[in-house]
């Protein structure tokens, strides 16, 4: 049994209260304790020393935790909840916070539309690098009462690179929620005739190995890789379903009407500490509707 806690970063802001209003339900679902992270500036280590000799809880005549205090009154069924004070620099004191959590919340600040595209530079940094599975939850994101509990979950499966943490990330929030789980595989297309006959496309002899969709391989592939999961979560439906090319594409659209979207964190190509993810989880980051799951592999750190 999973007994680590579910993690939410809060600084007072509607952007961090929507993650909250979506970690509170996910962490009763999950029968987990959930944790309500503030992090306080370097400056603040005295008050938050001052603070942590008052007890657990949050501290008085705090704004921060005034707010959280707000959003959790009121409530019929909470989860068991306990507040942390954190010091120092926000992406290295939330990944010090995830190393012991079953996964780290935080919202974004990114302003919808185009404008979305301005992902918080904390909540990218926090995604790329922390030891656990980091939800990011935008603006436009349905919560609480208002969340797509009825909408399935959505794993976005690259066959050569998706780590089985990724998969089982996916298969447990599906069962906790009960709801479908569409597991989504892109295999390459070929260029448009159209550009092949203008010459456009780049020169050089086509490979049909690499545009032959070859569906029935792919969809075999996929069904060997999650085979074991479905085994395991014999109650969660599951729709697979593979499409060509563009998988943040494909991933971006499903998450207009999906409760979560599940993509892995792919780094074992990239340096260390490199502030990349791989493509898809970026993409899908920056133009998502609904929110995002970025899980890490286990050998990652």
């Amino acid at each position: 049994m999973d007994t680590r806690p579910v993690a939410v970063a809060v600084d007072g802001s509607d952007h961090s209260l929507r993650a909250l209003e979506w970690a509170i339900p996910t962490a009763r679902r999950l029968a987990a304790e959930l944790v309500i992270a503030h992090v306080l500036p370097d400056h603040t280590q005295l008050w938050a020393a001052r603070r942590s000799a008052l007890g657990p809880g949050p501290a008085l005549n705090d704004p921060v935790t005034d707010r959280v205090r707000a959003a959790l009154s009121g409530r019929d069924e909470l989860p068991s909840v306990r507040f942390d004070s954190l010091v120092g620099e926000v992406p290295d004191a939330l990944h010090a916070l995830g190393a012991g959590a079953r996964m780290l919340v935080m919202g974004s600040r990114g302003r919808g539309g185009f404008a979305s595209l301005l992902l918080g530079s904390n909540s990218l940094a926090v995604a790329t690098r922390a030891p656990c599975p980091v939800v990011v939850v935008p603006r436009l994101a349905r919560t609480g009462a208002d969340e797509r509990t009825s909408g399935r979950v959505v794993l976005g499966l690259h066959l050569g690179e998706t780590a089985d943490d990724v998969i089982e990330f996916a298969f447990v929030e599906a069962a906790a929620r009960g709801v479908p789980l569409q597991v989504l595989t892109a295999y390459p297309a070929p260029p448009p005739a159209a550009l092949m006959v203008a010459g456009e496309y780049p020169p050089g002899p086509l490979d049909p190995d690499q545009y032959e969709p070859a569906e029935g391989d792919v969809t075999r592939e996929q069904a060997e890789r999650i085979g074991p999961f479905e085994a395991r979560f014999p109650g969660v439906e599951v729709d697979a379903l593979i499409a060509p090319a563009d998988a943040a594409g494909h991933l971006v659209d499903a998450s207009a009407s999906a409760a979560l979207i599940v993509v892995g964190r792919h780094r074992r190509r990239l340096k260390s500490g490199s502030l990349l993810m791989g493509s898809v989880a970026h993409a899908v980051l920056h133009h998502t509707e609904c929110p995002v799951a970025v899980v890490p592999a286990r050998e990652d750190d």
